[in-house]
């Protein structure tokens, strides 16, 4: 069985994610999605919340499995027995950070492969930062998330401005 991890923040998970993850399965058997609790970020939703979401949204996709992990990457990818590491690329300036951390973790284990997928054209410009922008403001966010996502998104949005 081909396993791949699709690790991320997901703060919160998008619809652009979601592509990655169910399009990552023409590909692998499994796909592992890792959530990291990444504090450097300063997520908007703690590590629970951010769990409950992604296996929320993928609850009806066969062969997902949401797990938490910490620490380096690649030991979490031979840990786990998987074969590669999945990152969508949705542009020019992804790639660039994408592939120096592609080639430390190939430095850091050898035998632990990326493979990059882009994302569907519509949702080439998602990003967890520029959703949670648009919710900043008030804008409607049906179009780019799972509706309960939204939902708490814009309910944390207003708990931050009380």
């Amino acid at each position: 069985m081909k396993i791949g991890i699709c690790p991320g923040t997901f703060d919160p998970i998008t619809h652009g994610h979601t592509d990655i993850i169910t399009r990552s399965l023409r590909v692998f058997d499994k796909v592992v999605v890792a959530v990291a609790p990444n504090p450097s970020k300063h997520p908007l939703f703690n590590l629970v919340e951010r769990l409950d979401m992604v296996k929320l949204v993928m609850k009806d996709v066969g062969q997902v499995e949401v797990t938490p992990f910490d620490g380096l990457l690649v030991d979490y990818v031979e840990r786990s027995g998987a074969h590669a590491i999945i990152r969508g690329l949705r542009a020019i300036s992804d790639f660039e950070h994408e592939f120096q951390m592609a080639l430390v973790n190939r430095k850091l284990a050898k035998m632990v492969e990326t493979v990059f997928l882009m994302p569907s054209e519509e949702y080439s410009y998602l990003s967890s930062t520029i959703i949670k922008d648009v919710a900043q403001h008030g804008g409607n966010l049906i179009d780019f998330l799972h509706p309960e996502v939204a939902k708490r998104l814009q309910a944390r949005i207003r708990s931050l401005k009380s």
